[in-house]
């Protein structure tokens, strides 16, 4: 079974544009989350998110690819752009039939939608743009990344809500693992926060109502009421170890396990039992051959919702017990939604590469039936061998990877 490593990084995410600042802030317990800035609130319950800032897209990209793509998409090939120049591949030198890209959304270019819906309305059909399909379509940041890195092994789009990006990585690190590709460009981006897309989830009663930007995501809490949507993108580079070695790469971790399951229960609401959740997290388990002992730190999906925090806690406990350190960093950066899982999987090596569990910031009041170990407001050093991250999807989506501190 050929080994599976992480050799490049990159983000533009609500806390930091590119890893290095990214992860300076979760170093520093940086809140993310602020007022919405790119559309007036008034007539919105909800007034937070966690958006992307001092973003100047015109140094990264052209004028022409920032006309002609959604947000959501730049977001990706930005974070891309970041991963492949991180990984210090060479591109000239690289079997291109055998270097993938798997890029998901859960949503797609919905300020895209939403802008031709208002013109067709307005002034008609003849006056939607060309560009308006291909804007929008969830698989499109995938197709974009390709064409730019010259991607001509297996491309695809998991479209699995909150889940996708963790889908992407462990279904990239499987094809590597049985010889399928060499190298995949894996992740996800999101741009939904929008007018139509904060009145949609608020019309679910899923978002935080609260406007202090740091009562908001605040995973665990006993007064938690609901999560904080954020936007942007991460992407990392999978490569197979002997492939990696040969260039003399930099290895952040390697990637070991992967189970995924779905509650097959309810469109919205996971499983009180967490049977789905306990089923993904025990294949990742048993994908990396290791027991629940092993794992040294999770990532939880910790969405401050009433009922995901429950069951992911119900989830947690009935595989590890209560003295395995957890977190939610979704603390930080607010929901990315399909982007979360692979946001949430650099913070992960990052926090092996440098032995730091996150904290989960501005949570107080651990709530009584989230009784394990949450680690809070301060972060911990300490030797990370194996970390898991979760993530739990609408559609019942559930999905585990295991991430390891290389070694020979």
């Amino acid at each position: 079974m050929r080994r599976v490593v992480i050799t490049g990084v990159g983000t533009v995410s609500p806390i930091g544009n590119n890893v290095s600042k990214m992860w300076q802030s979760i170093v520093d317990n940086r809140c993310g989350i602020d007022l919405i800035k790119s559309f007036d609130t008034t007539d919105f319950k909800v007034k937070v998110a966690a958006e992307i800032k001092d973003l100047n897209m015109a140094e990264l990209l052209d004028a022409k690819t920032i006309k002609t793509n959604d947000k959501y998409t730049l977001y990706a090939k930005i974070a891309a752009n970041e991963a492949m120049l991180d990984s210090k591949l060479d591109k000239d030198n690289l079997d291109k039939s055998r270097f993938g890209c798997i890029i998901s959304s859960g949503i797609g270019g919905l300020s895209t939608i939403a802008e031709n819906e208002d013109i067709l309305n307005l002034k008609g059909p003849s006056r939607i743009s060309p560009y308006f399909i291909p804007k929008s379509l969830s698989n499109i940041a995938a197709g974009q990344i390709a064409i730019d890195h010259g991607c001509n092994g297996y491309t695809s789009c998991v479209v699995t809500a909150c889940a996708a990006s963790t889908n992407a990585i462990g279904d990239a690190m499987l094809r590597i693992r049985y010889n399928q590709e060499d190298v995949m460009l894996v992740g996800g981006a999101e741009a939904a926060i929008t007018p139509l897309g904060v009145a949609g989830f608020q019309a679910l009663r899923a978002l935080s109502t609260e406007e202090n930007p740091n009562k908001a995501s605040i995973p665990f809490d006993k007064n938690r009421n609901g999560f904080v949507m954020g936007e942007g993108a991460a992407v990392l580079v999978l490569e197979e170890l002997e492939h990696a070695l040969a260039r003399n790469a930099h290895i952040y971790c390697e990637v070991v396990g992967y189970g995924a399951s779905c509650d097959a229960h309810h469109i919205t609401a996971p499983l009180e039992s967490a049977e789905g959740a306990i089923l993904a997290i025990n294949k990742a388990l048993k994908d990396a051959n290791i027991k629940a002992s092993d794992i040294s730190y999770i990532n939880a999906h910790g969405t401050s919702t009433h009922l995901n925090d429950k069951t992911e806690t119900n989830a947690i406990k009935a595989v590890f017990g209560v003295n395995t350190p957890v977190s939610s960093t979704k603390s930080n950066t607010g929901h990315l939604l399909g982007a979360a899982g692979a946001l949430e999987a650099i913070i992960c090596a990052k926090a092996i590469e440098d032995g730091l569990i996150p904290a989960t910031i501005n949570t107080n009041e651990l709530d009584d039936e989230c009784d394990c170990n949450v680690i809070i407001n301060k972060n911990i050093n300490m030797k990370l061998e194996y970390v898991m991250s979760n993530s739990l999807g609408f559609g019942g989506h559930n999905a585990s990877i295991i991430l390891k501190r290389y070694g020979d």
